[in-house]
């Protein structure tokens, strides 16, 4: 799992934050994602201002929209 923010986003604090809360809700919503996938998360401006619980609920959906593999 990878996380990235642009420099768009602000500073380095604003950028850390916004990483550190995405993060936080990728640990939140961990069990929801595919097993053996390599997934980024790309942090948007919104993840600085939305309540902790919207960025869960959106992570978790997005997660739930990754198509899963049947056994090889």
């Amino acid at each position: 799992m990878g996380f990235a923010v642009s420099r768009q986003l602000g500073g380095a604090v604003a950028r850390n934050r916004a990483r550190r809360r995405i993060r936080e809700a990728y640990r939140a919503t961990r069990a929801a994602a595919p097993p053996d996938v390599g997934l980024i998360v790309i942090g948007k401006a919104r993840a600085l201002t939305a309540p902790f619980e919207t960025l869960i609920q959106e992570l978790r959906a997005a997660l739930a929209s990754i198509p899963r593999r049947g056994p090889a």
